[in-house]
């Protein structure tokens, strides 16, 4: 079963991140898990034309951040919960996040994305990506939504599976929070779109056929690798699909309904992830419904 300890919410006062503070709060209540609610100033320290009043605008700045994170709190009427408010200062929002985690040893993350796409995004970066890649734990991200589901609605877990151990760790997360929850999984294995040679269609075979043997024998191996993966018994539903990976994951989650994604993360950086992309990363941009990443080197909550 899951073991949450310490739990972080980082805010920057914004709306997505007071729709994730619901669910951090509600974790913490489930998981009897301390609270931390952090908020990152990331002027600079060392700058070197500083104003002539930077220390008193400093203060200033603080005295306003503890008064909203103090605001926060309150309106949650989280009286029952261990709280540990705290700022931090850095030169960016996601390392002040990351080096918090590893220095209070942090068992999850959970925290607001803002779902930008396109030039928005390009532009902006994103500090939940970032965080979703290098976080030393789990990473729970709850994009902004117009009206956003309810905290304890949590009846379908979608968990996409590659057979690779990035996916076996997902999942066992995600059964030991079916079981939590008494929730239903989801096991979605996407087949990458293809052309098929044109000898393949001269033999009078059809792709289709292919394609019906191949879900057939991949949906064998999706219960085979639910009953191989460490976890609690639960029940769970096997899809196969043919699609694109990303594309295919948010969409399905869009139309069945998912509750919750769990899913892995490689956590590549540099250019081989400028080179290869993640999954991961467009499936948090874009989401209809909060996703629990993992990772396979990361901390273990099980």
């Amino acid at each position: 079963m899951l073991k949450i300890k310490r739990i972080l919410w980082p805010t920057d006062f914004s709306r997505c991140a007071k729709q994730a503070l619901g669910h951090a709060a509600h974790l913490a209540r489930q998981f009897k898990a301390e609270l931390h609610v952090m908020h990152a100033m990331v002027l600079m320290q060392d700058d070197p034309y500083p104003l002539p009043n930077k220390s008193e605008i400093d203060q200033q700045l603080k005295d306003l951040a503890h008064s909203r994170l103090t605001d926060a709190i309150q309106a949650l009427q989280t009286d029952d919960l261990k709280i540990k408010q705290v700022q931090v200062r850095d030169i960016s929002t996601a390392p002040a996040i990351l080096a918090y985690v590893n220095e209070n040893d942090i068992d999850l993350i959970v925290m607001g994305t803002h779902g930008r796409r396109g030039l928005g995004h390009l532009l902006l970066g994103s500090v939940a990506e970032e965080v979703v890649r290098l976080a030393s734990c789990p990473v729970l991200t709850i994009r902004e939504l117009a009206k956003p589901a309810p905290v304890e609605n949590l009846k379908q877990i979608l968990v996409p599976i590659d057979f690779s151990e990035h996916s076996q760790r997902a999942l066992m997360y995600a059964k030991s929070m079916a079981a939590f929850y008494k929730a239903r999984l989801q096991m979605l294995h996407i087949i990458e779109e293809y052309i098929p040679p044109t000898f393949y269609m001269a033999t009078g075979s059809s792709a289709v056929t292919f394609s019906l043997e191949l879900k057939t024998k991949t949906t064998e191996a999706l219960i085979a690798f639910l009953k191989d993966t460490p976890g609690p018994e639960v029940d769970a539903d096997f899809h196969v699909i043919e699609g694109y990976a990303a594309h295919d994951i948010i969409d399905f989650a869009q139309e069945k309904k998912s509750d919750l994604i769990v899913i892995a993360t490689h956590g590549r950086t540099g250019l081989e992830h400028m080179l290869l992309g993640s999954v991961t990363e467009k499936v948090v941009r874009r989401a209809p419904c909060p996703v629990f990443t993992v990772r396979t080197f990361g901390k273990m909550l099980i």
